[in-house]
Parts: structure tokens; sequence; C-alpha cells
């Protein structure tokens, strides 16, 4: 409680991260001698030390200063004092109202030791000082860009280390693989790339007692404070796993700057254009090689399931790959059982045919075997193929690549998929609000969601493909050179399967069924329909040659 001319004083003490690395005469211990020496010269109690030891002043979001702030509210000091006025911080605006509004209109005397500002008496230099200490901020997150570009150009890794790596002891530029947890990545990459999904590689890690890669950081290699170390969980989980498969760190590259704060003063950060981002190649030590890393993207998010312990589950080989071409949903399985009969009954169906789902599709539905076999077929068209029909088939494409028609159907299939990514943000919106309020249990919203994902994940690649401009016409031949180089590998399909499809094919476009005269369904069993089939390669994208399957045949359902 103030008490007459009492003087009770606070002392608020900050340095950043920034200041003691450059070894200013700031330090804390320096700023408390200084301060302790004032109070005592000058007869002044003090009451208690605030200190932000590693804070930036570009805000005041600091646990010292805005716990100072609350005791002050409380009438427990009537004074506060610090060094100068940088360590109350550096930015102009908010650092003027503190000093020269808040602290006077709650009675509180301000006032700084190195620059002789006080509150009680006219400043006339005091928006200079503070305008001088925002160029100091500024200036200094200047240097800082410079330097950490700096690095990022000559493949120095300025980040924390992902899991996997540590700082390598004789440059802390450089990683260097962490023997404790660079076997967990393979094995991560390993199971993608077998086929399984990133829910059963974070469960078996967890079954496995793995310990997680930030719970790792708080346990053996990080300092946290207690409130980090408190949100560090003990379970994988996920999104974790995708984050590791995602990043091309573990193939021996540097990635950095993917985002930016928004400015000096705040901590927010935006994403940054990928066109933007620093990578350097061969900077460290690999912990996989490029083939299993394509195999565990091409796997990521295609919900392979394994369900060998179900031996009457249909298993489906088009899972993430085939999908509606009318709404752009995914296809699943779906069919009966007659006499006996899986096979022949076995279907797969658009899953945004439900009554209940606003703007429906009108469907679209195909027999799983004769997609399995115009699948095979093409491929073995494909595979049939010499060296010198290749060439000419990639010089063809290349011609055409760059045509008007080209441009619109690719528009057409970006806009497509965006406008369904969209509409899965929303879904999902809704799934989690339907959750919360209890309409929807949690093994479902997980089973929904996962889902979701996965269709998201494929909408996602398909952007960023149809995103890129338009090659060149070499580039398209190399493209081409890339795909039938996977050709060699194989001289003809007798069994279409998971491991090859995923070779070759990148995504399958089924269309509504097409009947005579315009009508909109059969009229009887042996109905003739045709049925377009549109199947984008890998590399190579859809081949105009080959890109209208034409499916004729009789209604059998």
């Amino acid at each position: 409680m103030r008490t007459g001319n009492l003087q009770l004083v606070f002392a608020y003490l900050r340095l950043s991260n920034e200041e003691a690395r450059s070894g200013e005469s700031s330090s804390i211990a320096n700023q408390r001698q200084m301060i302790q020496d004032y109070c005592h010269r000058h007869s002044i109690t003090l009451v208690q030390e605030f200190v932000d030891d590693g804070y930036s002043g570009g805000n005041f979001d600091r646990p010292g200063f805005q716990d100072m702030l609350r005791q002050l509210r409380d009438g427990k000091a009537n004074m506060v004092i610090t060094k100068d006025l940088s360590r109350l911080g550096r930015d102009m605006r908010e650092s003027s109202y503190y000093a020269e509004q808040f602290f006077p209109e709650h009675g509180i005397r301000y006032l700084t030791i190195a620059d002789h500002f006080d509150n009680a008496r006219e400043n006339v230099m005091a928006p200079f000082q503070f305008a001088m200490n925002e160029v100091y901020l500024r200036d200094g997150s200047r240097k800082v860009k410079e330097v950490l570009r700096s690095k990022r150009e000559n493949g120095q890794y300025c980040a924390c280390p992902p899991y996997g790596y540590r700082k390598d002891p004789t440059d802390k530029n450089r990683l260097t693989p962490d023997e404790q947890t660079a076997p967990i990545v393979r094995r991560i990459f390993e199971r993608a790339a077998a086929g399984d999904s990133s829910r059963k590689i974070a469960l078996d890690l967890n079954a496995d007692g793995i310990i997680p890669p930030l719970k790792y950081r708080v346990l053996f290699r990080d300092d946290f404070s207690p409130e980090g170390a408190a949100r560090a969980s003990d379970l994988w989980n996920y999104t974790t796993v995708k984050r590791i498969l995602k990043n091309p760190v573990y193939l021996g590259h540097t990635l950095l700057g993917k985002s930016r704060k928004v400015s000096v003063k705040s901590k927010k950060k935006v994403s940054v254009p990928q066109s933007e981002w620093a990578v350097t190649h061969d900077t460290h030590p690999p912990l996989i090689g490029p083939p299993l890393y394509e195999q565990a993207q091409r796997n990521l998010g295609r919900g392979q399931r394994t369900s060998s312990a179900h031996e009457t589950i249909r298993k489906s080989i088009f899972s993430g790959i085939a999908f509606c071409a009318r709404c752009g949903h995914s296809l699943c399985s779906c069919g009966t059982v007659y006499k006996g009969e899986r096979e022949k009954y076995w279907y797969l169906s658009c899953t945004h045919q439900r009554g209940d789902i606003a703007n429906r599709c009108d469907g679209v539905r195909i027999k799983y075997a004769d997609l399995m076999e115009i699948v095979r077929h093409d491929l073995n068209q494909l595979l049939l193929l010499d060296d010198a029909q290749a060439e000419a088939l990639a010089r063809a494409a290349a011609e055409n690549e760059n045509g008007a028609d080209e441009i619109a159907a690719r528009q057409a299939r970006l806009q497509q998929a965006q406008a369904r990514l969209l509409t899965i943000d929303k879904i999902i919106t809704k799934l989690y609000t339907d959750n919360a309020e209890g309409r929807l249990d949690n093994d479902r919203l997980a089973r929904m969601v996962e889902a979701l994902e996965q269709e998201s994940a494929s909408h996602q690649s398909v952007i960023a493909e149809l995103s890129q401009s338009l090659p060149a016409p070499e580039d398209t031949e190399e493209r081409f050179r890339r795909f039938f180089a996977l050709t060699k590998q194989c001289s003809h399909i007798d069994v279409l399967d998971r491991e090859t499809l995923l070779t070759f094919v990148e995504r399958i476009e089924v269309g509504p069924k097409q009947f005579a005269d315009g009508r909109r369904k059969a009229t009887h069993r042996n109905t003739p329909y045709r049925q377009d089939i549109r199947i984008y390669y890998r590399f190579i994208g859809e081949l105009t040659t080959q890109s209208e399957q034409k499916l004729e045949s009789s209604c059998n359902f």
C-alpha cells in the first residue's frame, strides 16, 4: 500500500537473446547492479524485481512485464525503474504508451537511469528516444534476416534439428544423424512405402513405446520451460508421422524459409510461397534414398489398409486413386453377394450419392473387374511400345502440351479440385461441431476425418501439379523419358496389383454411364451404355491417344 511520500519501487530487467549474443553491457546482472546502486543512493525501497531474460523488446507479451502490471494495478508499488528506455521495450508506440500514459494515469512514477527519462517532468527528447529504440529493433531484425539468408544460400542449417538429426558437434550449422532417432525415421518411411497408413504407423510406434519427437526434445535434447515441457505429448499421432514423411530433409536436402513473421513486432507467422523456399541439395547425410521417399509419397494419403484378417472384405487397389469425374469425390467399394458370387457384383461407386447430402452427385458407378481390365490393358499397350514409338509419343505430347484445349482442360480440373478442397474443409468443421455437441462419436469422427484427409491429399497433389506453369516442350519430353524408364521394369502385366498401379498411375477419373437416346437410367439389364475412363499417369499425366477409354457394355445390375 502507498503511504505518504514513501517510494516503493519495482525494478524491471530485460535482455533479448540477440543482445546477449552480441556481448552488450546490458546483461541482467549489470542492470540489477545499476538499479540497486541507484535505489541505495536515493534511499528508495526496492520491493521486487521482474525479469524477462531472453525476450525481445518488439512486443510486450512478456511474463515478467505482465506480472509487474498486475501487481501495479493492485497498488503494491508507486515507482518503476529500468536501466534505460530500451529495457522497457523497443516498440515506439507501446513504449510511449506505458511510459507517458499508463504509468502516470495509475499514479506510477517511471524513470530510467542511463538516459535520464522521468515521467514526473517534461521529456522533450523522449519521442526521439522511443524512435531510435525502434530503429535499433528494425535494424537488428534486418541484420538477423541477412545472416539467415546467407546461411540458407550456403546450405547451412539454421533452425532446430528435425527428428532423426542433431547438430554436428564440429559444425553447428550442419546436421548429422542422431543414432537414437534416425532408425525410427527409416522405420516410418519403410512402413509408409509398404502401404501402412500414418495412423497405423503412429499406433505401432506407441505400442512399441517409442518416444515422440517433441517429448524426445524435452527429455534428451533441448531446454524447455516447465510450461512448454508440459505440452509435450507422450504419444505419436498421425499428423506427426505425416510431417516426417513429407519432409525432404531426410533425403539430405536443406529446406528453410517456409514461413515468415508478419512483422518485426509480431510473433504470428504466415506461409511463404513454395517458389520462395530456400532449398539446398546434398547438405548433410541422408537417412533414406529417393526410391523409398517417392514410394512413401505415393502411398501417403492413399488410405491403403491391411485387412488380411477379414477375408470377406473386398480389398480395392484403387483407394485414393479412382475418382468421380462428375463431382471429384473418391470412389469406394460397394456391392453384394449373390449365389456365392462376390467378384461379379463388386462395384466402385461415388461416395457423394447419399440422400442426406446437399447437391448430391447423380451417381458414377463402375464394375470393379471392368476398371481393372481397362487399366491393365492400357498399361500393357504402353509396355509394348519400343523406344522409337515412345520418343514419337513424347514429341507429339510436347507439341500438344501448350494447346488451347489442353490449357482449358487443366484450368477446369484445377478449379474442380480447389472447389472440392473448400468443401472438404467445411465438412470437417461440421464433423467436429457435431462431435462436440454429442451427435457424432469419436471413433466415427476419426474414420470420417481420415477418409476426408486422404481425399484432400489427392486433390492437393493435383492442384500442385496443375498450378505449375505449362512445361516447355523439352521438359515434357524429359517427363516422358522418366515414365518410360519405369516401363522397362516389366514387360507384361497379367494381374494388376496395388504396387504396380502406384508405380505407373497417379489418378483415374470415371465418368457417368451414357445411355442411348440421352436416357439417364437403364430400362432393362442389357441396356447398352458408354462410360469414359480417364487415366493420368505418373510424370506424363493423361495421354491424348489413350485419354478417353470407352467402356461399351450392357447393364448387369
